[in-house]
C-alpha cells in the first residue's frame, strides 16, 4: 500500500512537471514558435519533466519523503526514461527533421533518419574509448555504459556555461564596463545616419534616372533602320553604362556603413539606458552582485587551477562553504535544512542558464535544446552527488552504477577553466574594441 501511495505521489507531480513544461514552451520560451509540431512539444516537456524528477528525487532523499524501495524503483524508472528519451528519441527525431528539409531525401526519410541515428550512436559509443569513465566489469548493455557518455556531454556543456557565465555575469552587471555615452553621441550619430540614407536615396535616384535615359536611348537607336543601324547598336555599348557601375557600388558601400552606423545607433541606446538603470536602487543592487560575482569568478578559476594542477577533487563552491561557516559559528542545528537550501541554490543556477531567447525557432532547434536541457540535469546528478552526505547518496550511488565520479569533477574544472579564460579574452576583445569602432565611425 505504502509503494502504491508513492507511485501516486510520484506520477502525480510528473504531471504536473509535464504541464508546467508544456505553458513554459508555450508561454515562454517559444511563444513566436510558429511550427507547431505537437510531437515536438510532448518530447520537449517529457525532457522537461523527468529532469526536474531527478532534481524531486534528491530533495526526497535528504528530506526522507518516501520509502527507499519506492525512491530506488523511481530512480531506476526516471533514468531508464530520461536516457532513452536522450539516446533514441530526441536524435531520432533531430535527423527525421533535418531529413525532411531536404526535398532530395523526402520520400526516404525515415530510412535516412535511421541512418542519422545510427551515425549519432556510433560517434555516441566512441565518445567513452578516450575517457576513464567506467569499470571494466561493465556490460555493454548495462545502465553505466548509458550514464557515463551523456554525463561526459553534459559535464561539459555544464562547465562551458558556467565558465562563460562566471565572466559574463559581472561584465554585464557592473556599471564599471559601461562605456561613457552622452546625447551628444547618440544626436551625432543619427545625423550621421541619416545623412548617409539621403545619400543613399540621391544615388538611387541617379541610377533610375541613367537607366531610363538608356532605355529612352535604345527606343531611339531600335527605330534606326538598316544593317548599319544594328551592327552600331551591338558592338557601341550605352553611354552611362561605367558610371551605373560605379554609382552601384558607392551604393553597396553606403548601405554596408548605413547597417554599422544603425547597430552602432542601437547599441549606444542600449548602453544609455543601462546606464541611467545603474543608477536606480536594483541597478546598484546588481553593480553590488557584479562585484561579488567578480570575486567567484576569480575564486572559481583559482581553485579550478589547483584542482588541477594538484590533481583533487573540489567538493564545496565559496557560497555554500561561506552559509556552511556562518551557520557554524552561530551554532544552528543546521543540517538537512541546509542541504535543501544547497540544492535549490543549485537549481536555481541550473535554471537561469536555461534561459533562451524568444524568436522563431525551427524544430530542430527546440529538439536540440532539449537534448541539452536533459543532458545538463543528469549531469547535474552526477555532480552534485559528490556534495551530499554518505547517508543521503546511498541511493543515488547504486542507480548510477560505479562510475569514475572523481573524473567529471577533475573534467569540469578543466573545461570550466578553459571557458572563463576564453571569455575574459573575448569579452576584453570585444569592450576594447567597442571604443575605436564609436570613434572610426
Amino acid at each position: 500500500m505504502s509503494f502504491l501511495v508513492d507511485s501516486v505521489i510520484m506520477f502525480t507531480s510528473q504531471v504536473l512537471f509535464f504541464g508546467f513544461g508544456w505553458l513554459f514552451f508555450m508561454r515562454q520560451l517559444f511563444k513566436d514558435y510558429e511550427v507547431r509540431q505537437y510531437v515536438v512539444q510532448v518530447v520537449f516537456s517529457v525532457t522537461f519533466a523527468f529532469s526536474c524528477t531527478m532534481f524531486e528525487l534528491i530533495i526526497f532523499e535528504i528530506l526522507g519523503v518516501l520509502s527507499s524501495t519506492s525512491r530506488y524503483f523511481h530512480w531506476k524508472l526516471n533514468l531508464y526514461v530520461i536516457l532513452l528519451v536522450l539516446i533514441f528519441v530526441v536524435p531520432f527525431y533531430i535527423g527525421y527533421f533535418v531529413v525532411s528539409n531536404i526535398r532530395l531525401l523526402q520520400r526516404q526519410r525515415l530510412l535516412f533518419s535511421c541512418v542519422v541515428w545510427f551515425t549519432f550512436m556510433y560517434f555516441f559509443w566512441k565518445l567513452g574509448d578516450p575517457f576513464p569513465i567506467l569499470s571494466p566489469k561493465h556490460g555493454i548493455l548495462s545502465i553505466e555504459q548509458l550514464i557515463s557518455r551523456v554525463g561526459v556531454i553534459g559535464v561539459t556543456l555544464m562547465a562551458l556555461l558556467s565558465g562563460f557565465g562566471a565572466v559574463n555575469c559581472p561584465y554585464t552587471y557592473m556599471s564599471y564596463f559601461l562605456r561613457n555615452v552622452t546625447d551628444s553621441d547618440i544626436l551625432a550619430l543619427e545625423r550621421r545616419l541619416l545623412q548617409t540614407m539621403d545619400m543613399i536615396v540621391s544615388k538611387k535616384k541617379r541610377i533610375a534616372m541613367t537607366r531610363r535615359q538608356m532605355y529612352q536611348r535604345g527606343e531611339e537607336q531600335n527605330k534606326q533602320t538598316g544593317f548599319w543601324g544594328m551592327i552600331k547598336s551591338v558592338t557601341s555599348s550605352p553611354s552611362g553604362s561605367e558610371n551605373l557601375f560605379v554609382i552601384q557600388q558607392e551604393v553597396d558601400a553606403l548601405e554596408e556603413l548605413s547597417r554599422q552606423l544603425f547597430l552602432e545607433t542601437v547599441d549606444l541606446q542600449a548602453t544609455k539606458e543601462r546606464i541611467e538603470y545603474s543608477k536606480t536602487f536594483q541597478g546598484k543592487y546588481f553593480n553590488f552582485l557584479g562585484y561579488f560575482f567578480s570575486i567567484y569568478c576569480v575564486w572559481k578559476i583559482f581553485m579550478a587551477t589547483i584542482n588541477i594542477v594538484f590533481d583533487r577533487v573540489g567538493k564545496n563552491d565559496p557560497v555554500t562553504r561561506g552559509i556552511e561557516i556562518t551557520v557554524n559559528y552561530l551554532g544552528i542545528q543546521f543540517d538537512v535544512c541546509y542541504r535543501q537550501l544547497k540544492l535549490l541554490y543549485t537549481f536555481w543556477l541550473t535554471k537561469s542558464l536555461l534561459k533562451f531567447p524568444n524568436g522563431r525557432l525551427d524544430n530542430v532547434i527546440v529538439l536540440v535544446l532539449a537534448q541539452i536541457m536533459g543532458m545538463y540535469f543528469v549531469s547535474s546528478v552526477l555532480l552534485m552527488r559528490m556534495s551530499m552526505p554518505l547517508e543521503y547518496r546511498t541511493i543515488v550511488t547504486e542507480v548510477l552504477g560505479e562510475l569514475q565520479f572523481n573524473f567529471y569533477h577533475r573534467w569540469f574544472d578543466v573545461i570550466f577553466l578553459v571557458s572563463a579564460l576564453s571569455s575574459i579574452l573575448f569579452l576584453y576583445l570585444a569592450h576594447k574594441q567597442a571604443p575605436e569602432k564609436h570613434m572610426t565611425l
